[in-house]
């Protein structure tokens, strides 16, 4: 039976960390969050920033702007951020409506006050995860079934960092019908799709770390994308769904963010 990796504890680790930086600071860091729409899920993850900020004794400015919103609109309150001297961090929260181009807002973000750009709160979290596990990675087998600019990229560098042997599987991956191999074939396994049950417990490598990113609401409950319980019985270590990557995914966003802030000031 795979033990948890719970993302929480980490957290609640470098949240102590974080708390004496602040304190210590001669103006207190503040991020602008920007939301386009009224997608319940980005409010709400909005507002889990929100809280754990106030916690740590950060100013948080949410701005949330309408679904119609231009990219123009967009950028100019990316640059009315970036020349506020009071604001040290621009976060856009995903997902964002299809007449917005992500990667295109982004570049906008001076390079200073992108607290996910430079290290990846996800990436990052999914290191720290693995880390507590004690697996060491070199020369080790891990596949990523998913491949986005948010996590896949980063992630691929970080992995190649520590001489992993890094698989990208992908819809392509999928479609030829060589997903399942590749999954089995996996000392490290990480998944980030977005799709209830894709991976199936039994495909799980006796004794492999599973990472799983994926967050799925089915009947009123939230699931990963790896079958849980049976993959459990498999691994050595799992990350539960809720409660595995997300929580620590915001504390390092807030950790970068103090970062920017002692540099800046």
């Amino acid at each position: 039976m795979a033990k948890l990796l719970e993302g929480k504890i980490v957290a609640d680790k470098i949240k102590q960390e974080l708390k004496a930086v602040v304190q210590g600071l001669k103006q207190s860091p503040v991020l602008a969050s920007i939301v386009i729409g009224e997608n319940a899920g980005t409010l709400s993850y909005a507002k889990s920033q929100q809280r754990l900020a106030v916690e740590l004794g950060i100013e948080y400015h949410l701005r949330v702007l309408p679904e119609q919103a231009t990219q123009n609109q967009i950028v100019e309150l990316i640059q009315k951020f970036n020349n506020d001297k009071n604001v040290h961090g621009v976060v856009i929260q995903m997902p964002l409506p299809k007449q917005i181009d992500h990667r295109l807002v982004s570049q906008f973000i001076s390079r200073n006050k992108d607290v996910e750009g430079v290290h990846s709160p996800v990436a990052t979290a999914v290191m720290e995860l693995i880390k507590t596990s004690n697996v060491d990675l070199y020369g080790k087998e891990v596949v990523l079934v998913g491949y986005s600019e948010i996590l896949g990229k980063p992630l691929v560098s970080l992995l190649l960092d520590k001489f992993a042997t890094v698989t990208v599987c992908h819809i392509g991956t999928s479609q030829a019908g060589r997903l399942e191999e590749h999954v089995r074939s996996a000392e490290v396994l990480i998944v980030a799709v977005g799709k209830a049950g894709l991976i199936k417990g039994e495909w799980i490598k006796a004794g492999a770390v599973v990472i799983d990113v994926g967050i799925n609401r089915v009947n009123d409950k939230i699931v990963g994308d790896v079958e849980f319980e049976l993959a459990q019985k498999r691994a050595s270590w799992i990350t539960p769904v809720p409660g595995g990557v997300g929580p620590l995914t915001v504390t390092i966003l807030m950790r970068n963010l103090v970062e920017a802030a002692r540099a800046q000031q």
